[in-house]
């Protein structure tokens, strides 16, 4: 759900029962209430998701600079090895910068990570 005048996700506030991993939120009722199936994403998860995004577009920028120069370059007669190992030096550090940058965190799993989190939600019993 976002908010219409937004792109960013709209967050609410809700309890989570610590036992069966029941969520409700504050809302008033009007006494016409249905539970419908619904799907949530922790905050704290999205927020993780957006920076890899973030990350992954910055790394996939980075390459395609590499491959621009690649694909349109023609070295003089004579330097196609010096091209073809400044062009690899160039593709070396495209990409160890990302990997420098969040180093320690890339290849973490989402979910279950944190304490308050799960990675899979316990079924809530009928």
């Amino acid at each position: 759900m976002t908010d219409e005048s937004s792109s960013a996700p709209l967050v609410l506030d809700a309890w989570q029962c610590i036992g069966c991993g029941r969520i409700e939120g504050p809302q008033l009722c009007i006494g016409v209430c249905q539970d419908r199936k619904v799907q949530f994403v922790y905050a704290a998860e999205h927020a993780r998701l957006v920076e890899r995004l973030a990350e992954a577009e910055r790394q996939r920028a980075a390459l395609e600079g590499v491959v621009r120069r690649l694909a349109l370059t023609r070295p003089r007669e004579g330097a196609w090895e010096q091209s073809y190992r400044t062009l690899q030096a160039e593709a070396r550090r495209a990409l160890a910068a990302p990997v420098a940058a969040v180093a320690g965190r890339g290849n973490a799993p989402v979910g279950g990570d944190e304490p308050g989190t799960q990675a899979e939600p316990r079924p809530r019993r009928p």
